[in-house]
């Protein structure tokens, strides 16, 4: 489930969305049919019990997605009654009256969908996508966690969905660096009392004290009909959808009247500014937050703009002073996020190392004046405008995205189809606007500031600061609450039907692969295409093999700088006027570094793919080697990798890549660099590795969308012209497991309240005939939520916000791995459960279990196909590993042949507890020790950089 940081990615769909027309056509008939395509259809009807549903057919892809919104989020809590509505969110999904204990997630995916949830300040959203054989199962779900859920509220539930919320704070706030910045945020920008004044996931003493009556007076007030939007999206049959919804939900009766909340903007009659040390963070950290108003107003808009103009791209000033003309930080950001009840305006900005904050804020009071100055172009507002078309029918590429659409417009606006005046809101804003909202909120008016540095660097503050109130958890010693509720059997709540039965699934959905298309240009590079004309866009990669492995030891972080250096600028445009030009084509064109490739990746409408191919071309074979952004970017890569120390998540990889692969192979140094090795690189080192490692010879190019073979071909026809063949030998290391005991390494992060945990060894390749095989084994282990890993770590224990296991091959052979962050005084605890069941599960697994694993991988497969990104991704792995383009029917049988002696086996042959790396990365001052008493073969404390230690070096 998810809370508030990741429903900000449903705010920025629905912006993306609102900025539809942004094409340059003058003619009104133009416009209109414009409109009238990127209009969604839909039919909205209310049932007697007051539930919004709304209905949208989309046949393209043999599924369907429901999504239920409620108009509840964290601003309907109280001051010391914080964390209800996301607290509850996650208790929804343990049972309900006529389904048991964890089944909701395993009955979707043993019908091949996926499920999830969210929450943040203004709603709560719970959604499934599935085979269209599984509507009606959904539909049962989702009525019974609304009509008949709240006498399945027992003690013992509600004590484990607590524990698993405070890990979930733990991991996402508290071990986080900046993790405690919104807090402190919203405490000073919202007074007491205020909805926003409180974070969505709430406080640790509120979600403590929280009690059984607590959670059923809450749910009563906001969980009824009359109080949410349905909304079903896919492949059926209307009459048939409104049948099944009236049976299931139409009987559920309405509960208390919300009434709607009314916006409460706010004021600052003064600047406030507060700092903290943070325990995690490497670099200083300033943000500045103006008070804004609510959504949907015409200022909210335009502030939108005034965000993009002043932080995004290199035409900004806030770039042009704090990056390129100070050098105070590598990146700038600004947003408005424009809220149902007020509005904010940020500006965050992480300073390079050492810092002082005094400057950055100086800096950004310069940009303003240098953006008064400058002003507002037209050029600049339809600049903003130019990529969002594609972005919007990237957004409706999915059944569950244009669910999410639909919802969040009924609830907020009153009408789903609020997009056309949307539209119209975006379209009015001038540059007028946006100079006037700037001189309205945000020109010589108070702000709330923040200074977050590390710890002991308090000299980096902005002037004139007070220490925030930031509560720190204590570690304490873990405390086993036992919770018995009693046998009384749970009353069910009366229905005209017999809720105890499943509905039964028809005929699942057959497996339909999409036709591709191959071509060998002339200069040996490979193509691969599907055409698929559900949206008028066209996703593409260019594949170069070799990335990271090119890369020397002494010199290693090369491709990863190649990959940035070659985005800014060509011959013969410099960095800013080649991010204009991928900009005013509505295209989006990013490049990076893997283990073994360096990718180009890129989206554009179909009638503009032409046009960015150049582009494309230009890029690949016309380098700026501009030496000024050179210095730049190195400069932005060591300060990224000294922040990367400050992340727990970030130090356990690199420290568990460099002890199973040793260090003379190259994947056991980061991808990056090291400090030392990217400040020694130089623009020639980067030259000679463009001349040695760029050919069609080792590239692949993969295309996908509304375009068809020889469309494609045609505008690849520079690339094959220019861009000549040369000899590539791309090094092999060797990889092997030799791992002969099981060793226990601990690397220190003081006080950290979370321990992160990788467990594993070098496992196989993505080539071998045992990987899908394996992987097909590895499912009930930890590979999906109802492994048997998270079912006992989270939702038994309650122990950490989740756990897996997997296996990741490619040509080179991979790991397997099982990780989790557990909550810190569960350290030692965690580990054994981990050790002790990847040893059971050698045992065989049930009848029963082998049946759900073959269900949801099989069933699943309906989903596959839907987005042009997905089925981009299908062609770079038939790419890659050289495979048929049935291979997915080929998986389809290996899963179905599966047997029980099969799993037992392939268990038995991948899965080897006792010689495996056990990493913990955690607090060792209360952690450590332990270990020692634990049976291990080995126990070492490690530093960051993986290098063996004693208990004086860490100074616990």
């Amino acid at each position: 489930m998810t809370s508030r940081n990741s429903f900000k990615m449903l705010a920025i769909f629905l912006f993306a969305i609102a900025f539809t027309m942004t094409s340059c056509k003058n003619e009104k008939a133009e416009k209109a049919e414009e409109t009238a395509q990127l209009s969604i259809d839909f039919e909205k009807y209310e049932l007697e019990n007051g539930l919004d549903v709304v209905l949208h057919q989309d046949k393209s892809d043999p599924i369907v997605s429901l999504a239920i919104q409620y108009g509840v989020g964290s601003n309907r809590e109280k001051t010391g009654r914080t964390g209800f509505a996301h607290l509850f969110e996650h208790m929804l999904f343990q049972k309900s009256e006529n389904v048991g204990e964890d089944q909701f997630f395993k009955k979707i995916q043993d019908a091949g969908g996926t499920l999830n949830g969210g929450t943040w300040k203004d709603g709560t959203i719970y959604y499934e996508v599935v085979p269209k054989n599984a509507m009606e199962m959904i539909m049962w779900l989702e009525s019974d966690r609304m009509g008949y859920f709240v006498n399945t509220v027992t003690e013992s539930a509600f004590y484990n969905q607590q524990e698993v919320v405070q890990n979930e704070k733990r991991q996402r706030v508290d071990n986080n660096p900046y993790g405690h910045t919104n807090w402190v945020l919203d405490k000073n920008l919202y007074p007491e009392g205020h909805p926003y004044n409180w974070q969505v996931i709430g406080e640790l003493v509120d979600l403590q004290n929280a009690t059984v009556d607590d959670v059923r007076e809450f749910y009563d007030r906001f969980y009824g009909p009359n109080n949410a939007t349905l909304v079903l999206a896919g492949d059926f049959e209307k009459e048939e959808a409104k049948q099944m919804i009236e049976k299931y939900f139409g009987e559920i009766k309405r509960r208390q009247e919300v009434e709607p909340l009314k916006p409460q903007p706010v004021s600052l009659e003064t600047t406030k500014r507060l700092y903290h040390e943070d325990n995690f963070a490497t670099a200083p950290q300033l943000n500045m937050v103006w008070p804004t108003p609510e959504q949907y107003t015409e200022d909210a808009y335009a502030l939108d703009f005034l965000a993009e103009i002043l932080s995004q791209g290199k035409k900004a000033p806030l770039y042009k002073v704090l990056v390129k003309e100070k050098e105070l930080t590598s990146q700038t950001n600004a947003y408005n996020n424009a809220q149902e009840l007020a509005g904010e305006f940020h500006i965050r900005i992480t300073a390079n190392n050492g810092v002082d904050l005094k400057k950055v804020e100086e800096g950004i009071f310069e940009a303003f004046q240098l953006f008064e100055k400058e002003g507002v172009t037209d050029r600049d507002i339809e600049r903003i405008k130019a990529g969002l078309e594609t972005q919007f029918y990237n957004g409706i590429s999915s059944v569950l995205g244009k669910s999410f659409q639909l919802a969040q417009y009924n609830v907020f606006a009153g009408d789903p189809g609020f997009i056309e005046q949307d539209i119209e809101n975006i379209k009015k804003v001038t540059k007028e606007d946006v100079m006037r909202v700037y001189n309205t909120y945000i020109k010589d008016k108070p702000y709330v500031m923040t200074s977050f540095v590390p710890k002991g660097q308090t000299d980096l503050i902005a002037a004139n600061s007070e220490k925030a109130a930031v509560v720190e958890e204590e570690i304490k010693e873990n405390v086993i609450k036992t919770v018995t509720d009693s046998n009384e059997e749970i009353a069910k709540t009366p229905s005209k039907i017999d809720r105890s039965v499943e509905p039964k699934q028809g005929e699942a959905p057959k497996l339909t692969i999409p036709d591709t298309w191959t071509a060998e240009l002339s200069n040996g590079m490979d193509v691969y295409g599907i055409e698929q004309n559900e949206i008028p866009t066209v996703n593409f990669s260019l594949v170069i093999e070799g990335g990271h492995l090119m890369d020397s030891k002494d010199k290693n972080g090369v491709a990863n700088l190649m990959t940035d250096i070659m985005m800014e600028g060509t011959a013969n445009k410099t960095p800013e006027q080649l991010e204009e030009e991928i900009e005013l084509l509505g295209a989006s064109i990013n490049m990076y570094t893997t283990n073994e490739s360096i990718v180009i990746r890129g989206n554009t409408l179909t009638r503009n793919f032409d046009e960015t191919m150049k582009l494309i071309e230009e890029i690949l074979l016309e380098p700026r080697w501009d030496e000024e952004e050179f210095g730049r970017i190195k400069t932005k890569t060591i300060n990224e990798i000294k922040r990367s120390d400050a992340n727990p998540n970030v130090v356990a990889n690199r420290v568990y890549d460099k002890l199973l692969y040793g260090e003379d192979h190259i994947f056991s140094y980061p991808i990056s660099g090291t400090e030392e090795a990217v400040a020694a690189i130089t623009m020639n080192d980067l030259k000679e590795f463009y001349n040695k490692n760029f050919s069609p010879s080792i590239s692949t190019f993969h295309v996908v969308g509304k375009i068809d073979k020889e469309e494609a071909l045609k505008s690849l026809r520079g690339l094959e012209e220019r861009w000549a063949a040369k000899d590539v030998t791309i090094p092999e290391y060797p990889v092997a497991n030799n791992r002969d005991k099981a060793s226990l390494y601990f690397v220190d992060i003081p006080n950290a309240k979370q321990s992160v945990i990788n467990i594993g060894y070098i496992a196989l390749p993505r080539t071998d005939k045992d990987f899908y095989p394996a992987e097909v084994m590895n499912y009930k282990l930890g590979g999906s939520f109802s492994g048997n890993v998270n079912l006992i770590l989270r939702e038994e224990k309650g122990y950490t916000y989740g756990a897996r296991t997997g296996f990741s091959g490619t040509k080179i052979p991979g790991t397997f791995t099982a990780s989790s962050s557990v909550r810190t005084n569960t350290t030692g605890e965690s580990v054994k459960i981990f050790k002790d069941e990847i040893a059971k599960y050698k045992d065989g697994i049930s009848e029963e279990d082998l049946e759900f694993t073959k269900n949801a991988l099989i069933k699943s497969n309906a989903r596959r196909f839907e987005t042009q990104f997905s089925l981009l991704g299908m062609l770079q792995e038939m790419s890659s590993y050289d495979l048929p383009p049935n291979y997915i029917e080929n998986e389809e049988k290996v899963i179905k042949g599966m047997t029980l002696e099969q799993h037992k086996e392939l268990a038995n042959k991948y899965l080897d507890e006792s010689k495996m790396a056990y990493l913990v990365v955690g607090d060792a001052a209360t952690q450590f020790a332990q270990f020692k008493k634990m049976g291990f073969d080995e126990v070492k404390l490690l530093n960051k950089e993986g290098e063996e230690v004693t208990l004086e070096d860490v100074k616990m």
